[in-house]
């Protein structure tokens, strides 16, 4: 930052108009492609995510762990394309595949040589899969295994958790969305050991399935107690119940996933992101009880079509992923250096004394704008001009990571860029120490 000195302000919202007048200042390339963008765009853009105010960056390019945008910035890239950029930018391993796929041809119309050894590969590595499909999103996936289970069980609800996000049409972050998807749902509160007890037997007869991701990434990095998991797994299996488990992006923290991790195995997984090589993906399978019925030889067969969900370069890409570079090992080591970023940020927060906290665990982190303990997403809720704050502090320090403060690490970020990561947030706190105590 070019002025080392406190920030002149009494106020965050002070403080926040500063930070935008200079973020504004530095970008016009990117606010004049996003207002020419905006012409032909509800917003300038078409992922609502990628918005933020006063407007967001464009990147022209990726290399590595670094970024660049329109205005010529470099920025070490701490959101990782929300858990999909696990791989970095251009890995020279996926672009040789993909390229190979390119010259051998793009749409086939028929199973390519990719497809059955990436499903090996899933079913070898997560241990709830017998058999599994592929799609083009996690939003897909999850859609899919839901109706796969009701048609499984012939019941039609689903539990879900209030706060959670299982894809575009499938947000419970607030009460009747209205682009929800119209399954008939039961609610429940995430950690809620005895009150999600008590709505399973409740709606036994008509609960199809239960959903869950065993760590909430977007909704604010918070672990699920394994005990809470466990009752989940007791009764979905005592009232023939499916449990899910989205692991979209929380299959990254482990060699195996959160459920190799905690132990707890769920009859269906949903998946995403960087399972595709950072390519368009989505995969849900599970235990042949349900799976055999996507056979399409089978009289009684489910129907499960998709132009996409075997396109070749998503298949080559995935390959090459899962078999060589995101190896057990490698699992390993993003994970430890993902716990040690969490562990150091958190120190710097306390030896400031200010109102922030990173949650999360492994390469997938949140953080928070308050110390309160945070067992569900209700507990969870920032204040928006703070998360602001932060948010564009970190990129005029040359760090980009989302606005509700995710991070999701990259195999290309070594230590030197933790180190840089932590020195910005050392930084900022220093800066505006005296916004930051507790203010609820």
């Amino acid at each position: 930052m070019d002025d080392a000195a406190p920030r002149r302000n009494t106020t965050v919202e002070g403080a926040l108009r500063d930070a935008e007048r200079r973020y504004a200042a530095a970008n016009p390339k990117s606010l004049a492609r996003h207002q020419a963008a905006a012409a032909h765009l509800p917003g300038g853009n078409t992922r609502t995510n990628m918005y933020f105010s006063p407007f967001p960056l464009t990147i022209a390019r990726g290399e590595g762990a670094r970024l660049y945008d329109l205005d010529g910035h470099e920025y070490v890239d701490f959101l990782g394309e929300y858990t999909a950029g696990i791989f970095g930018h251009s890995h020279p391993r996926i672009r040789t595949a993909v390229i190979e796929a390119l010259d051998a041809g793009i749409n086939l119309g028929g199973p390519n040589r990719w497809e059955g050894e990436l499903g090996r590969l899933m079913c070898e590595r997560f241990p709830s899969l017998d058999k599994v499909r592929f799609c083009n999103s996690g939003t897909e996936a999850n859609l899919y295994a839901i109706s796969a289970a009701r048609a499984a069980t012939g019941r039609t609800h689903i539990l879900v958790f209030d706060g959670a996000y299982h894809g575009g049409v499938l947000s419970f972050v607030k009460p009747d969305l209205p682009l929800t998807a119209p399954f008939p749902f039961v609610r429940a509160q995430y950690n809620d050991l005895e009150g999600t007890e008590a709505l399973i037997r409740r709606h036994r007869g008509e609960l199809a399935a239960v959903l869950i991701e065993p760590m909430i990434g977007s909704g604010g990095g918070i672990s699920a107690d394994r005990e809470f998991l466990a009752m989940l797994r007791e009764e979905t299996r005592r009232h023939g119940i499916v449990l899910i488990f989205d692991e979209v992006m929380t299959s990254r923290l482990s060699p195996g996933g959160l459920q190799a991790k905690l132990g707890i195995i769920p009859d269906m997984t949903s998946f995403g992101k960087y399972l595709g090589g950072g390519l368009t993906f989505g995969a849900f399978g599970g235990r042949d009880a349900v799976m055999r019925r996507f056979d399409p030889s089978a009289p009684d067969s489910f129907v499960h079509s998709g132009t996409y969900n075997n396109n070749a370069l998503t298949m080559a890409a995935g390959v090459a992923a899962l078999g060589v570079i995101y190896t057990p090992a490698a699992a390993d080591e993003l994970n430890a250096r993902g716990d040690r970023l969490r562990e150091r940020t958190n120190a710097v927060f306390r030896r400031h004394g200010v109102a922030m906290q990173m949650l999360g665990q492994g390469s997938l982190n949140v953080i928070h704008v308050h110390r309160r303990p945070v067992r569900r997403p209700s507990d969870a809720v920032n204040d928006p001009n703070r998360q602001a704050l932060f948010h564009l502090e970190m990129i005029e320090r040359g760090i980009y990571l989302s606005r509700r403060g995710l991070s999701a690490l990259c195999l290309p970020i070594n230590d030197a860029d933790v180190d840089r990561f932590v020195e910005a947030v050392d930084d900022y706190c220093a800066v505006y120490q005296p916004l930051l105590r507790d203010h609820d």
